[in-house]
């Protein structure tokens, strides 16, 4: 392997958002450069996607999968940093401060740049949903 070879670290996660910030950060840590990380998270009940999403710990090449359940709701928060987000299965719901909803399938992306505002609610409708999550770097043109 080059020094300059792209190195994927894959976290596959439970439930583990006690220790899932210092695993990052350990990860993180290493001095190679071309790093990129990828989590998969196995539908947690904890506060796994919270720790995760609500903070700046991930680089901004990472990706996050995750499942949120039925009946998954969270309040107003913005997002941590540009994302988009695709959904892998099920339906998911993101409501914008400016009171329109936005309801995405299987297949479907959307771009989260609400960084500095009040943010979105997001929520399932009908069952579980399994959501990718590619961070943004600041400099990424998308979204026109």
């Amino acid at each position: 392997m080059a020094y300059n070879d792209l190195v994927s670290v894959t976290l596959v996660t439970y439930n583990s958002g006690r220790f899932i910030k210092r695993c990052l950060e350990s990860v993180l840590e290493q001095k190679y450069l071309n790093m990129e990380v990828v989590v998969i998270d196995n539908a947690s009940t904890d506060a796994f996607g919270n720790t995760v999403r609500r903070s700046a710990i991930l680089p901004a090449q990472s990706t996050m999968v995750t499942e949120m359940p039925e009946g998954f709701y969270q309040d107003w928060h913005p997002a941590s940093r540009r994302q988009l987000l695709m959904v892998l299965s099920g339906t998911l719901e993101v409501e914008t401060s400016d009171g329109k909803k936005h309801r995405c399938g299987s297949g479907e992306v959307l771009l989260a740049d609400d960084v500095g505002s009040r943010g979105h609610r997001t929520r399932t409708i009908g069952g579980p949903a399994r959501v990718f999550f590619v961070h943004l770097p600041p400099e990424a043109n998308v979204g026109g």
